[in-house]
């Protein structure tokens, strides 16, 4: 991950150690929990509304899809948007850690590694809110002495009892004082250092809004600038010191829609690594290469993000065409 400081003390445990073992009891969907549990400033940000903790290192989210939301989607009328799942997913890492691990809402979240994949089908619109289940498993559990410093979580994505998607997320956590050390003279960075951008055209990447526009066009073929609005109410919803893995995976699939030619498309998998934190006072820079068309209805884009010349994340997305 990045910065050797994170790496101090990290030794792989067998065991995980969860704060208590409730009865079994189905997840509820009536209210979402405490936003401060997944890092949101705004209630309506929150998709996530319970845990159960089943045993060590096993765990039901349960969550809940809005019918519309302003910037997930869905994309098309008849499929909610994939990022939707992936913010879900983020928010359940979240949610386990602090409830089910007792790690404290002060520290800081990083992420190594973000992977999903989702049936189109699962994705369907009905008319109203789609009530999801995630079941979760925890492995390489690693502790910073007696603290927990991170973990793999993966997923099976449930709806209605069918099983819809998967995902895997590789996470480590710091105390503020590490964070603090590790961000340096980035430590009271804002998004407003970066600088103003004109995007595409929000209808080439599928988007209403001008605001929703994540890239920007450059001289070389095949690579984006990324650019985005620093007040951007769901983007931005906290205040954050570097670009969020989830502005970057959002800003990989417009440039992959821009690399295949369809504003529609779907990106029903994704696998990303994050190896250094993009900051906002550089410019970033998203390359990107899509396979040649063949038979079938997916194609496969690789994206780097580059930063002073070198890949700070990189990945691969299935987009499915429309």
């Amino acid at each position: 991950m990045v910065g050797t400081i994170l790496q101090e003390s990290a030794r792989e445990i067998s065991e995980t150690k969860i704060i208590d073992v409730p009865a079994a009891q189905a997840v509820d969907f009536q209210q979402t929990i405490p936003r401060s549990l997944v890092h949101r400033a705004a209630v309506s940000e929150v998709f996530v509304t319970d845990l159960n903790i089943l045993g060590p290192g096993r765990f039901e989210v349960g969550a809940q899809w809005p019918r519309r939301h302003g910037f997930f989607g869905p994309r098309t009328p008849a499929f909610h948007d994939p990022m939707l799942y992936a913010e879900t997913v983020r928010q359940a890492v979240l949610l386990i850690a602090h409830r089910a691990y007792g790690i404290p809402l002060s520290h800081s979240f990083l992420s190594d590694h973000k992977e999903y994949s989702v049936e189109e089908t699962g994705l369907a619109t009905s008319g109203r809110p789609v009530d999801v289940v995630l079941r979760v498993s925890a492995h390489e559990v690693e502790y910073r002495g007696k603290n927990i410093g991170g973990m793999r979580l993966d997923f099976d994505c449930f709806r209605d009892g069918r099983r819809i998607g998967t995902a895997s997320e590789r996470w480590r956590c710091v105390s503020s004082a590490i964070y603090r050390r590790v961000r340096g003279d980035h430590f009271a960075a804002t998004p407003f250092q970066a600088a103003v951008l004109p995007g595409v055209s929000p209808a080439s990447v599928g988007r209403d809004r001008a605001e929703d526009v994540l890239v920007a066009a450059t001289p070389t073929d095949g690579t984006w600038a990324l650019r985005f609005d620093p007040d951007h109410a769901v983007l931005f919803d906290h205040p954050v010191d570097h670009v969020p893995g989830m502005v970057l995976l959002e800003g990989a699939r417009q440039a992959a829609l821009l690399a295949i030619g369809d504003p529609y498309a779907l990106p029903a998998r994704a696998d990303f690594r994050f190896d250094k934190y993009v900051e906002f006072d550089s410019e970033c820079v998203l390359v990107v290469e899509a396979d040649k068309p063949g038979p079938g209805r997916t194609r496969t884009v690789r994206v780097d993000v580059r930063q002073k010349g070198a890949t700070a994340a990189s990945g691969t997305l299935g987009m499915r065409l429309s």
